[in-house]
């Protein structure tokens, strides 16, 4: 018997549209413990600053962005991986064009 998982190969065909002036995002995972949102930014979108009342993950998969984390301003690109916990202030610009994985618990 095989468990059971979900399996995507490639998250880069999920997302086949990159916008231009704006923001694309994506649920394509949702189960009662975590759900997976692709975003696709434009250079120069932002996502103003907000918190969540659940953990979350950002993971960058292309491009650069600046990032406010509570009080702390970072630069991530390709391959950065951040952990936020419940209830952190975080904002996020799109230095390029962006391709950004957010998991956020339950």
């Amino acid at each position: 018997m095989t468990a059971p998982y979900t399996l995507i190969p490639n998250l880069d065909e999920l997302l086949t549209e990159v916008p231009q002036d704006s923001i694309l995002s994506r649920t394509f995972y949702s189960d009662d413990q975590v759900k997976a949102i692709l975003f696709s930014f434009a250079a120069g979108q932002e996502l103003s600053e907000h918190t969540a009342s659940v953990p979350a993950i950002i993971h960058i998969l292309h491009g650069e962005a600046e990032l406010t984390l509570g009080g702390d301003r970072v630069e991530g690109r390709a391959g950065t991986w951040i952990h936020m916990p419940p209830n952190l202030k975080h904002s996020i610009v799109a230095k390029t064009p962006l391709i950004m994985l957010l998991t956020m618990g339950r």
